[in-house]
């Protein structure tokens, strides 16, 4: 009874949820029909209106909350969505107890027999548990209670019209260009024959070291993250984990060398796609804003992020060298079995970097973009025969990440611009690092671009994206492709991937890296 009471009570709790959006979305609609007047276009306030240049930190905080209490609200709300990325794999655990609790529950209902190869019903929490533990899913789902208090605040001083059209107001502001750029090239970079020349690109130089476990570790962790500067980061990050889980981690390393494996990629994926202004998440978010162009970025960070990637895969291979050779030994003992691949015919890969290349182009061009994506999708009917299942879920999850994060940082710009602002060069760069290890690299850029003192100072926004790139391996939510890595690599470490454990194989990359990007970033 007391189960049925409780099953009861939450249907009627989530239909009294739906009843009461639905009554705001309707009283909203007709006061909007009658006329209402459109509010929002002083939504979010502009800085200067203040009027608190000048002030110390502290005052200027405490009197923009003062003046628009509506800050702290969506302030308290972001503060949330950090706070639920640290317990997403919380989530997920609680996703798998409720799924085998209702598989145990249907088995014993049925019986074992009669729900072996059936498909049984869909356990709705866990499915939403799943969902609320998906790292890229987060800032998108609390959009949601964002714009229902932006409606509620601001219909309970003016109307629930003038709140609903100031929510409407600002989500029309925000620019998705990035977001939307994000997930149509990931999707076109993940395509076979993208991958597949990327694949050969790094079998052929595994090949100059005889493709011993050296070999194909350096190449992997050396050229993949750079090619991450033009097949996007997350596509580097998906060929560079499924190459090691091919070929190096069945091999058995140590617990020490995988964890120092995993923490490097990590690293020199977040650090690898600065050659271009369009493969890097942390890149994309500001290199409109900020006027950076693919030669301004090989000039200011490819170098220093290149010599950085070199530099940090010489001294783990000099710390594990004797393990390397071990390695080495056991697989000349070990015949190798190669699975033969279909080719991709050339003009089929060469149609697949046109699409990325026009992808690029058309940026900041979001007609243009889609329809060069539907010319990609056509394409893909085509020439089936040489193409493998085109997944979208990954560039849908990276794309929702940064929409959701465009639309929570856009209320972010009152407490940020000065906080960045009263900070020194080297002090923002620490301090980069060390925001990126507690949230996406990418959401640290982007809410860098809302300080005024940062936009007008070059130094500033370098000392911002080293620090953003630095830090892009030291945890799981550091970088936006670094779930991609871990999902595909977990199945190597024994009870999975430990949070320390990675934060412990990237520390000295991270190092290694952050002083390349100051010292050589300073000299040249």
């Amino acid at each position: 009874m007391n189960r049925l009471f409780r099953r009861g009570a939450r249907r009627w709790a989530a239909l009294a949820l739906l009843a009461g959006f639905g009554a705001i979305c309707l009283v909203a609609s007709a006061h909007a029909a009658a006329g209402a007047p459109m509010a929002g276009e002083d939504f979010p306030p502009s800085l200067s209106s203040y009027g608190d240049a000048g002030q110390p930190l502290w005052t200027q905080l405490a009197g923009r909350a003062r003046q628009e209490p509506f800050n702290v609200i969506a302030t308290l709300i972001f503060v949330l969505a950090i706070v639920h990325t640290f317990l997403a794999a919380k989530f997920q655990q609680w996703a798998h107890v409720v799924e085998e609790r209702h598989l145990l529950r249907l088995a014993a209902a049925r019986g074992a027999e009669a729900i072996a190869g059936a498909r049984e019903p869909v356990c709705f929490a866990a499915v939403v548990l799943h969902f609320l533990g998906e790292v890229e899913a987060i800032f998108g789902i609390w959009c949601v209670p964002l714009l229902l208090a932006i409606v509620l605040y601001y219909g309970a001083k003016d109307g629930l019209g003038v709140g609903w059209s100031r929510a409407a107001h600002y989500l029309g502001s925000r620019s998705f260009d990035e977001p939307l750029f994000v997930f149509v090239i990931m999707a076109e970079a993940a395509a076979r024959p993208v991958v597949k020349l990327a694949g050969d690109i790094l079998r052929a130089l595994a090949r100059l070291g005889r493709e011993s476990p050296a070999a194909w570790w350096a190449s992997i962790l050396t050229v993949a993250p750079l090619l991450g500067s033009f097949i996007t980061e997350p596509a580097a990050m998906t060929i560079a984990a499924l190459l090691l889980s091919r070929e190096f981690f069945p091999l058995n390393p140590s617990r020490r060398l995988k964890y120092a494996t995993l923490g490097l990629l990590f690293v020199n994926v977040s650090a690898g796609g600065v050659l271009t202004h369009f493969a890097a998440p942390p890149v994309i978010m500001v290199a409109g804003k900020w006027g950076w162009t693919t030669p301004y970025m090989i000039e200011h960070f490819g170098l220093e992020a290149m010599i950085g990637i070199v530099l940090s895969n010489a001294f783990y291979f000099l710390v594990f060298r004797r393990e390397f050779a071990a390695l080495g030994a056991a697989q000349r003992g070990t015949p190798r079995t190669a699975t033969p691949e279909v080719p991709v015919p050339w003009w089929v890969t060469l149609a697949h970097l046109l699409a990325l290349a026009w992808s690029v182009v058309s940026l900041h061009h979001p007609v243009l973009l889609i329809a060069g994506f539907l010319f990609f999708l056509a394409f893909l009917q085509a020439t089936a025969h040489h193409q493998s299942k085109l997944s979208l879920r990954g560039p849908v999850m990276v794309g929702f990440f940064l929409a959701g994060l465009v639309v929570h940082g856009g209320l972010q710009s009152w407490w940020i611009a000065p906080v960045l602002g009263s900070l020194g060069e080297f002090t923002l760069f620490l301090g980069a690092v060390g925001l990126t290890a507690f949230n996406d690299n990418a959401a640290i850029t982007y809410l860098a671009t809302f300080s005024p003192e940062i936009a007008g100072a070059s130094a500033l926004q370098h000392a911002v994206m080293q620090g953003a790139l630095t830090g892009g391996g030291l945890t799981v939510i550091a970088n936006a492709p670094n779930p991609a890595g871990q999902s595909l690599l977990a199945k190597h470490f024994d009870n999975g991937i430990s949070p320390l454990g990675l934060l412990l194989g990237a520390a000295a990359p991270t190092v290694i890296v952050g002083a390349c990007f100051r010292v050589l970033g300073a000299i040249f």
